[in-house]
């Protein structure tokens, strides 16, 4: 038998939320001790990448880690500059994937601000057919002057369950 979880139970509307000592009620309870678990059993974490002192472009690279199955998935990421170049520099973080027949992308905001507070972060949702082919990111990086621009990047791809 499957675990029980939220999507199984009502939230207790219909019961008081505090017992007449000031506890919570056993409904409520129940009903926010089942949280976690359902939260956990929503999302599937199929890969993360975690990359430092990055202070090139990166060229397309497949982190789907292949044979996805049909089904709606979540990129998201998170980019900061860790060294600002002399004079200016630039970040774009792009996702991309081939699907029925065509060939979407995603891409953030360009990163211009050139400082080591500068960040990104973006979440897009692919929805993923027979037809899918890997999922890649590319950077693009531009820095001017002496001293270059290193950043770092996080992504993670995730299974959505509905």
């Amino acid at each position: 038998m499957p675990p029980k979880t939220l999507g199984s139970m009502q939230m207790p509307f219909w019961a008081p939320i505090a017992r007449g000592d000031g506890r919570l009620s056993a409904p409520w309870w129940d009903y926010f001790n089942l949280l976690p678990l359902t939260l956990s059993l929503s999302i599937e974490r199929v890969n993360s990448v975690t990359l430092e002192t990055q202070g090139a472009a990166i060229t397309a690279t497949d982190f789907s880690g292949g044979g996805l199955t049909v089904g709606l998935y979540r990129v998201s990421y998170y980019a900061r500059i860790t060294r600002a170049a002399t004079t200016s520099s630039s970040l774009t973080v792009t996702v991309a994937f081939t699907g029925g027949g065509v060939s979407p992308s995603f891409s953030g905001a360009a990163m211009t601000g050139n400082t080591t507070t500068t960040v990104g972060s973006s979440t897009w949702l692919i929805r993923i057919d027979n037809a899918t082919t890997a999922i890649n990111y590319s950077t693009a990086y531009v820095s001017v002057g002496a001293t270059s621009m290193q950043y770092c990047l996080d992504l993670v791809l995730e299974k959505v369950k509905v």
